[in-house]
């Protein structure tokens, strides 16, 4: 049941990912490069919600700096700030999927 909800994961991530090349969206990349064989998935997610809260900070970052008159990028502060909802958006996905794998077990009898 963890394996499928696993694959369920990835392939999720995967559809979004073709989508957003799709739309030209090549330098987006998502908060996990990819599943390293030896990290755990508990170390994967923890590096998930690093990588999440750089990308808010970031975009806080740059929204700040526009909004002071220190940087006229508008559109790349705007941009970050997309790229940060998207990733948290994400993130909560995986949450709702690992909340979902979760329940299921506790209903199987052993």
């Amino acid at each position: 049941m963890f394996e499928q909800s696993i694959q369920l994961i990835l392939a999720d991530r995967s559809r979004i990912q073709t989508d957003m090349a799709a739309l030209g969206g090549d330098a987006i990349q998502p908060a996990i490069a990819g599943h390293a064989g030896n990290a755990s998935f508990g170390d994967s997610l923890r590096q998930a919600f690093v990588n999440v809260d750089a990308r808010e900070h970031e975009a806080a970052e740059r929204l700040a700096a526009v909004d002071s008159g220190r940087s006229d990028d508008l559109v790349g502060a705007m941009l970050a700030s997309q790229q940060a909802s998207l990733s948290f958006s994400m993130l909560t996905q995986v949450r709702n999927k690992v909340v979902g794998a979760v329940d299921e077990l506790s209903k199987l009898s052993l």
